[in-house]
């Protein structure tokens, strides 16, 4: 794919913001931004929890490259404020963002579409989890139903361990998601595009210090591993890719995200977690891992995502 640099414009890497993921972001963001001028694209920082969006119109900025985590970043709030500003952007659009964001609701829409994710209940107490435990099963996840990176994220074995794993969730999130455990090997599958052109790139295996992706383990450690080439047999690869692809398409997803997907151990039937629309573009992240495997560099990836920066309303007029 030969892009010219030039016709992208004065570009804005969004990065940092005021979501629990702003370490991440930074961490991202500096990456993004380092491989676009290496390129030579006339990209620079922009810190939404340090300036005001409206600069991004003022100072002549032509499209954003949006690598913030986490709410008012991929929850369609950015998306919906450079749809204002009739400003191009990465990624999926408001409402794509906004529904990926919420795992309920994402979950609510694949199960209605037959795409296979765990059974899950919502809770508003100590007491709702107890009793989710109980219609579940042993193990449980307990999470907040809008972050990522497994911020406020438990396993629970045991309804003693519920209270504290509640609110380890509820202080980030006033809607908590209790979720059946599938035992078994943990996958990520990364798309790009949209759709009928979008696609999977590789499936990553990941194999994590005892089973626990956590925060320190995805971003701090190098005990985790990923395997890229998954090892998988070649049907149980494809038939994630497929189903990644179409559970993407189903949400409206556009430009690239990555889909997290557990293969339950007793009978190999893969399960749909959740879906990222602004994944990470760490040292430690899985679309650049999966994408290079692939063929593609991480810069080559950046430039990519970003000459398919666009709007809402320049889809609608497509259509």
């Amino acid at each position: 794919m030969s892009i010219d640099v030039k016709n992208l414009g004065k570009v804005a890497v969004l990065f940092g913001g005021d979501s629990a993921e702003r370490e991440i972001s930074l961490m991202s963001g500096s990456g993004v931004l380092q491989a676009l001028q290496s390129r030579g694209v006339d990209a620079h920082a922009f810190d939404p929890a340090e300036r005001d969006l409206a600069d991004l119109k003022r100072d002549g900025f032509a499209r954003c490259f949006i690598a913030l985590h986490g709410r008012r970043g991929e929850d369609g709030a950015v998306q919906g404020a450079l749809e204002l500003l009739r400003i191009p952007y990465t990624g999926s659009g408001v409402m794509a963002s906004a529904i990926a964001m919420d795992k309920i609701m994402t979950k609510r829409i694949w199960r209605f579409e037959g795409l296979p994710t765990p059974d899950w209940r919502i809770a508003h107490s100590a007491a709702d989890c107890e009793a989710a435990l109980a219609a579940l099963g042993a193990p449980m996840i307990i999470k907040a139903a809008h972050e990522g990176s497994s911020i406020g994220l438990t396993k629970v074995t045991d309804a003693s361990q519920c209270r504290a794993a509640f609110e380890a969730a509820a202080q980030y999130d006033s809607a908590v998601l209790c979720e059946q455990f599938i035992e078994g090997d943990e996958t990520t599958c990364p798309v790009l595009g949209e759709g009928d052109g979008a696609h999977a790139l590789p499936v990553i295996q990941i194999k994590a210090p005892e089973g626990k992706y956590d925060y320190q383990n995805k971003y701090f450690t190098d005990d985790t591993k990923y395997l890229c080439p998954s090892e998988l047999p070649a049907g149980e690869e494809t038939e994630i890719q497929q189903m990644v692809v179409r559970a993407y398409r189903t949400l409206g997803c556009r430009g690239w995200a990555r889909a997290d997907v557990m293969i339950r151990a007793s009978d190999r039937q893969p399960f749909l977690l959740e879906i990222n629309t602004s994944p990470g573009m760490t040292g430690h992240s899985l679309v650049p891992m999966s994408a290079k495997v692939a063929g593609i560099s991480y810069d080559e990836l950046c430039v990519r995502l970003l000459a398919a920066a666009t709007l809402d309303e320049t889809l609608a007029k497509k259509a």
